[in-house]
């Protein structure tokens, strides 16, 4: 009598577990990279962007009043949402982001990324602006608000 030869329904359930036990370690970590890459893509973007608008402030004495004035609102952040600017001098009190002391975090201009879950708030330490990356201490710091 001959044997036929094939895999068992145990031996391809054991080989299915184990695929599924690596997908799900790979696939979580494999996100975490791609949010870092985008993170780092705001934090370039976010450089830029000021680096030109002090270029500004060099040729006019004055801070533009909108990104758009200073034709730098074509730019997108990484999750497909335009980067928001604030001229200090032209805003209110409420509108100025805030670190946990209640300081405003910059006294010449904002200009941060609401972040993956499109939410802010102008407290820093704030749940909805945890992941925004901002520009603070006039441009001596650009990252992710939480680490603030």
């Amino acid at each position: 009598m001959r044997r036929q030869r094939g895999f068992t329904l145990v031996e391809l359930m054991v080989t299915l577990l184990v695929g599924a036990l690596l997908a799900s370690i790979a696939v979580p970590s494999y996100q975490n990279v791609v949010e870092q890459l985008r993170v780092g893509r705001a934090i370039n973007d976010i450089h830029t962007l000021s680096l030109q608008i002090e270029r500004w402030h060099t040729h006019t004495f004055d801070y533009p009043d909108s990104l758009a004035a200073a034709s730098l609102d074509g730019l997108n952040d990484p999750w497909g949402r335009p980067y928001r600017y604030l001229k200090i001098s032209t805003a209110t009190t409420a509108q100025v982001r805030r670190d946990r002391n209640l300081r405003p975090i910059n006294n010449d201009f904002d200009l941060y990324s609401v972040g993956k879950d499109g939410q802010t708030q102008t407290q820093l330490q704030g749940r909805r602006a945890r992941d925004d990356v901002v520009r603070a201490n006039n441009g001596s710091y650009v990252g992710l608000a939480k680490d603030y």
